[in-house]
């Protein structure tokens, strides 16, 4: 029997993007809201070692719980399906979210950002997942570049919800509404063909050990987690640490990490959009992923040059910086398609939120062992931390394989 293949714009895409938009919001929330929800269960934003033990608390168990939800929700995709994760993910992160909106003390914040964490792993690895799977090979680079693309325009939506509203306990409050909102949208979905064929078959559907027990699959899951450094490294670092970079650059200035994190994520969400079509010109997905990989390492120079010397001017390279680091959605892609469909829900799902638990690694290797334990200063170290990084990424690309004409109907033996 033919599987029927989507168009582009088709429900499951659109439905897809709408999911990640809810997901970026509420993944991102904290970094915009962080002084004054801080300040709210009681930590004094003057005593900055106060400050900088609450906030790293909550964003490391955040980190932690989408590291345990990626295997969790990867494994659940390949054995109960793609909509399972979906119906089941939104449901934990919308109730979590929501009381977020509620919670008194630092402890009680950090549990519900894990438990958010949680569940915001699931959402992105699926809807590429399921969108890869629905549409037709020669589309589906558009279909999950246009998914990340809306997607990642949730962090926008997010900071003018706050200033609009100035209520960050409502901001939360507001991203489990729209979970149970797209919760019930998700109904009308239909199901990846693909999965309900091996279903019937006698594989290992989301063993995550396979990953590790065959050494050519081990090194294809590996690459495929290292493609990705680059983003949390300008996110996580450059865009949010902005402000101290500035000081450091030119003195005086008023940036807000807030509205940094803000500029570079349309920039991402731009570049989502537009590496779609690149790749589709190419017909390749390395090649798309070079081009941006060349634009990144130019901007990151432009970045720690003399030529920031403005808040304006960082505002501008923060997009900048963002928009060529738009690979999100190419990078996850590739990471989908490098696998056979008894695994490919939990590859999609966990590449993602390992790349995004590279992030204390690398803030490890940024400020404890330059900053601290070897005395360089801050503009040192983030030069240093971007050159690793973009080396380890460069070397994991070169022996990434294309996947831009790969058939995905086939099955990964145990």
């Amino acid at each position: 029997m033919t599987e029927k293949k989507f168009a582009i714009l088709s429900l499951p895409v659109i439905v897809a993007a709408l999911g990640y938009f809810v997901d970026i919001y509420d993944l991102l929330l904290f970094t915009i809201v962080r002084e004054p929800s801080l300040q709210g269960i009681g930590v004094v934003l003057t005593d900055k070692v106060q400050v900088l033990a609450a906030s790293t608390k909550i964003i490391n168990w955040q980190m932690v719980g989408l590291l345990i939800g990626g295997v969790i929700w990867g494994t659940v995709g390949d054995k109960k399906g793609r909509l399972s994760v979906l119906f089941g993910s939104i449901a934990l992160y919308s109730v979590a979210n929501f009381m977020t909106g509620y919670v008194q003390t630092v402890d009680q914040y950090a549990w519900m950002r894990f438990v958010a964490g949680i569940g915001l792993a699931g959402e992105l690895g699926a809807g590429i997942t399921l969108v890869s799977e629905l549409l037709p090979k020669e589309k589906r680079g558009l279909g999950t570049s246009l998914v990340a693309g809306i997607g990642l325009f949730g962090a926008v939506f997010a900071y003018f919800i706050y200033k609009f509203t100035n209520d960050w306990r409502l901001c939360y409050k507001i991203g489990g509404g729209l979970g149970i909102v797209l919760l019930l949208l998700r109904i009308s979905v239909a199901e990846s063909g693909m999965f309900k064929e091996v279903k019937d078959k006698n594989v290992q559907r989301g063993n995550f050990l396979m990953f590790f027990n065959n050494g050519k699959r081990f090194q294809k899951y590996i690459l495929a987690i290292l493609i990705g450094l680059p983003t949390w490294y300008v996110i996580g670092i450059l865009v949010n640490l902005s402000n101290r970079f500035a000081k450091e650059m030119y003195g005086d200035n008023h940036i807000e990490s807030g509205r940094a994190i803000m500029y570079a994520y349309v920039g991402i969400a731009i570049g989502d959009i537009l590496i779609g079509f690149v790749s589709q010109y190419f017909k390749s997905r390395k090649k798309a992923l070079l081009s941006f990989y060349v634009l990144s390492m130019l901007t990151l120079v432009l970045f720690f040059s003399g030529f920031n010397n403005s808040d304006v001017r960082m505002y501008g390279i923060c997009a900048l910086l963002g928009f060529s680091t738009g690979f999100w959605a190419i990078f996850i892609t590739m990471g989908a398609e490098q696998f056979g469909t008894n695994l490919r829900a939990t590859a999609a799902t966990t590449i993602p939120n390992m790349v995004r638990g590279a992030l204390p690694l690398i803030n490890l290797m940024f400020l404890n062992l330059f900053q601290k334990t070897w005395g360089w200063n801050l503009l040192q170290s983030g030069i240093i931390t971007g050159v690793i990084v973009m080396s380890i990424t460069m070397v994991a690309f070169y022996f990434t394989e294309e996947t831009f004409h790969k058939d995905l109907n086939y099955v990964e033996e145990g």
